[in-house]
């Protein structure tokens, strides 16, 4: 017998006050896709698919990334949150099961804090909370998290960027990547392409620039655990993440109900680097959500 393709549909709704662009493909329970920097909702090509023959799957550009409005203001992790809860009300979708990479992770894991009710269960890709980052900052992990601090910079890294997207990204690939030509050929072109759009990098800046106000929502609430069952998913090859935090015992410290899931020869896009793993592991963690 012979599985069709999903249809991957573009859709775009005003929620929370700004248009967001989002990717939706399937039927079924709702499964949301967060992206991380410095990708956009393109990072899951290859899990979309997989998990549209099960689920109804989608896929938003977060605030500022991608074709996802880039507003001046509104990058806090809570309020990037509230976007996803306006959205999923425009939707008329209650429960969701949600996957947060990176930055994604990070709004992943306030939308859990803060709406709990509206969560079954939550899986989060390669992220060090926010909290614990700045918690361990010291000048080995200002080394590693250098670009934390630059892109905090006002104006400055936009104006260096400007013209040179394709290298700034290539630095980040082929750095992060075990594989440093895993993000190459039409994809790496697709990100240039996304990152050239007006008000592109200013919005991946902005993200950024919440930090303060993502660590203060952090502390206020630093001994609420995370009750839904949580898989936290890393690649043991990425320096900044497994290679300096014991994973396992930073997510036990968030989740009551945790499952550990390195992955080898994997650095920080385990979605793009290993995603025959990744989606064996999605289809296996939510093989019981139901909606």
């Amino acid at each position: 017998m012979t599985t069709s393709t999903p249809t991957i549909v573009n859709h775009t709704r005003r929620a929370n006050g700004i248009r967001q662009h989002y990717l939706e493909a399937g039927s079924g329970p709702v499964v949301v896709l967060l992206h991380g920097f410095p990708e956009t909702s393109f990072a899951w090509r290859f899990q979309i698919p997989a998990l549209a023959q099960k689920f109804r799957v989608i896929a938003p550009d977060l605030r500022g990334y991608g074709e996802t409005d880039k507003p001046a203001s509104g990058y806090d992790k809570r309020n990037m949150a509230q976007d996803l809860i306006a959205l999923l009300d425009d939707l008329g979708i209650d429960r969701i099961a949600l996957v947060g990479h990176d930055r994604g992770a990070r709004v992943a894991t306030r939308f859990a804090k803060d709406h709990p009710q509206r969560l079954d269960r939550l899986v989060v890709m390669d992220n060090v909370p926010t909290r614990v980052v700045a918690q361990n900052m010291n000048a080995q992990t200002a080394r590693a998290y250098w670009f934390f601090l630059f892109h905090l910079v006002p104006d400055l890294p936009e104006t260096l960027i400007s013209g040179k997207e394709a290298e700034w990204l290539h630095h980040f690939f082929a750095d992060w990547c075990y594989n440093p030509h895993a993000i190459d050929g039409d994809a790496f072109d697709t990100y240039v392409k996304a990152y050239k759009r007006p008000g592109a990098v200013r919005g991946a800046m902005s993200d950024y620039r919440a930090n303060a106000e993502d660590v203060k929502q952090d502390l206020d609430d630093a001994d609420t655990k995370i009750t839904c069952p949580t898989m936290a998913i890393w690649g043991k090859d990425f320096y900044a993440v497994g290679g300096m935090f014991d994973m396992k015992v930073v997510w036990e410290q968030m989740a009551t109900h945790l499952r550990a899931e390195p992955i080898d020869q994997c650095g920080h896009l385990p979605q793009e680097e290993q995603p025959e793993r990744v989606n064996a592991l999605l289809l296996d963690f939510l093989e019981t959500w139901r909606g």
